[in-house]
């Protein structure tokens, strides 16, 4: 599942590194608890990105529901303010493997070289790419079958990561990925995205007439469809 999460009204979550350390020490900390897996993430001025397998249907409502809590009264006492600090309920949508799956990974660390804050995803502090393509050790980080394809040893599989990012996106990538996410809708080839909807009966896709896909529905099918 890629999953994003904004602030209300676009409004910055996070102040400085202080918020940042405190949001992903309850991240690392809650994933293991409501039994998913964290293989990507990117903390933004004033939105996150994940790229999660849960391993039950609510696992990303739980996650994102415990995280909120706490780290809304963290932050609301830090800063003096009182209200919502997330815009509704989180994005998401679930991520064919294969190809899709690790442009998903690149989608996500690359968001600050995007935005125009570093020229390299390694210059950036507050994601996941420095677990997966260089040295550091992060425990929140668990590898997803299709990275760890990558190689036989965790220095090749580094170095082949490090490789995908010598390449764009592109632009037809990038906006099937944020309409995806923003709809609740499935990312992947026309096959896959037929299977997905005929297990939910309904629409996954854009389309005319039918009801858009709901969040929870996707969530629940990812255990046998990732």
């Amino acid at each position: 599942m890629h999953v994003v999460q904004r602030g209300n009204n676009r409004a910055a979550c996070f102040v400085d590194d202080q918020d940042r350390a405190f949001y992903l020490h309850h991240l690392g900390r809650l994933v293991s608890e409501v039994c998913c897996t964290l293989h990507a993430y990117c903390l933004m001025t004033n939105h996150v990105h994940l790229l999660v397998t849960p391993e039950r249907a609510d696992g990303c409502a739980d996650l994102f529901r415990r995280l909120g809590v706490v780290y809304t009264q963290y932050f609301n006492k830090r800063h003096d303010r009182t209200g919502t600090l997330w815009e509704g309920r989180f994005r998401s949508c679930l991520v064919q493997t294969e190809a899709y799956l690790l442009a998903c990974y690149r989608y996500i660390e690359l968001n600050p070289v995007r935005a125009g804050m570093v020229a390299d995803p390694a210059s950036y502090r507050w994601s996941s790419y420095g677990a997966n393509a260089g040295d550091i050790q992060d425990p929140r980080i668990t590898p997803h079958a299709e990275y760890l394809r990558l190689g036989a040893d965790r220095e090749e599989r580094r170095r082949q990561y490090r490789a995908l990012f010598g390449s764009e996106l592109g632009t037809e990538l990038v906006r099937d990925i944020r309409a995806m996410t923003n709809a609740g809708y499935v990312l992947g080839s026309e096959a896959f995205q037929r299977e997905v909807g005929r297990r939910l009966g309904r629409r996954v896709v854009p389309g005319t007439a039918g009801r858009p896909v709901l969040a929870e529905a996707v969530d629940g099918a990812q255990h046998d469809l990732l």
